[in-house]
């Protein structure tokens, strides 16, 4: 979609007297209007003194209806997978006026024309192709989640933690940098999901595709009592899951299109360690290079043999567009 500003330069005239029942309104919207401004300056302000970005869960609501009012949605198949379904982007995005966005990143998004903002807006709302290369791969390798706890990290509309959900994981977490994609898309992407009629657990004769889809009930608490959600930076979200008790140990970490800024891997690896089971394993999704911002799948392999405390394993590699690969990541034994 294309956007222009034109400016009009008109003679300046006393504005127009409002009656008191129009001005009341419009007083009020002002304030909204400056409210609104002051808490997305609270945000940046917060980053700006710590340089971190404060780690936060999201409880779900009691009453979640309202989180897909004006929505449309699409869904991902392929082949054995269970169909995925999520909110459409486009619509996500020219409905920001109406949605709760104390960050502020569905407006810049759409003014600034950009995918990422870095420290503001790291590309949650978009799926990116890499995510799509890890669910193609999950499918061909006949991946199991039937009692496995699993961390989508980074995980933006949150497919790879909801194709898990529906396999029959026994715990599901979502972390993404911005509140408001986990508020405003990745809660609502599975609480679309959570619909039982729909489900696709390991075991199931029957496949998914011939399955009707049925409205899910909402809200669809037993499928969300098996999630958690978290926003934050990965310094920040770490202590914060680990003050859980017993802390988590996850059988599976998806990731994609995460390492695409250097200064991020200490902090993501260090999630890695903390955070992944003895016998789990890490899936990562990510281009070659990232040109513009510096990172990239050479760099990281570097950092993990650097470190000396991960195995990384090629699992698949795709040359259409720019070269993009699926690796995993596994603890080294020790002697």
């Amino acid at each position: 979609m294309a956007f222009s500003f034109n400016f009009d330069v008109e003679v300046e005239t006393a504005p127009p007297l409002l009656s008191a029942a129009e001005e009341k309104p419009k007083l009020e919207k002002e304030v909204l209007q400056e409210d609104e401004n002051n808490e997305a300056g609270k945000h940046q302000d917060s980053r700006m003194e710590t340089g971190v970005k404060k780690a936060k869960e999201h409880i779900p609501p009691q009453d979640c209806e309202h989180l897909l009012e004006n929505t449309v949605t699409e869904t991902f198949s392929l082949g054995t997978l269970p169909p995925i379904h999520y909110l459409n982007e486009s619509v996500l995005e020219q409905t920001a006026s109406e949605r709760a966005d104390r960050e502020m990143i569905l407006s810049q998004n759409i003014g600034s024309h950009s995918d990422l903002i870095s420290g503001v807006y790291e590309g949650g709302l978009r799926i990116w192709e890499c995510t799509i290369d890890l669910l193609e791969h999950l499918e061909s390798a006949g991946e199991t989640f039937s009692g496995k706890r699993v961390l989508d990290l980074g995980c933006g509309a949150g497919l790879l933690g909801i194709l898990a959900l529906k396999r029959g994981a026994k715990e599901v977490h979502f972390q993404d940098y911005n509140s408001t994609v986990i508020e405003e898309l990745t809660l609502p992407n599975v609480m679309l999901n959570c619909d039982d009629d729909d489900d696709d657990e390991e075991g199931d004769s029957d496949s998914a595709a011939s399955k009707k889809k049925k409205s899910p009930e909402l809200p669809p608490q037993a499928g969300l009592a098996k999630c958690r959600f978290f926003s934050g930076d990965w310094t920040s979200f770490l202590p914060l899951v680990l003050s859980s008790e017993p802390p988590p140990q996850y059988d599976l970490i998806f990731t994609s299109e995460t390492i695409y800024n250097t200064a991020y891997y200490p902090s993501l690896h260090e999630v890695f360690l903390q955070l992944l089971a003895p016998a789990g394993l890490v899936y990562l999704a990510t281009k070659a290079h990232y040109f513009g911002v510096g990172g990239g799948l050479h760099l990281f392999e570097s950092f993990v043999e650097q470190k000396d405390v991960f195995n990384i394993k090629s699992l698949k590699e795709v040359e259409e567009g720019l070269k993009r690969h699926v690796v995993a990541l596994s603890f080294k034994k020790r002697d």
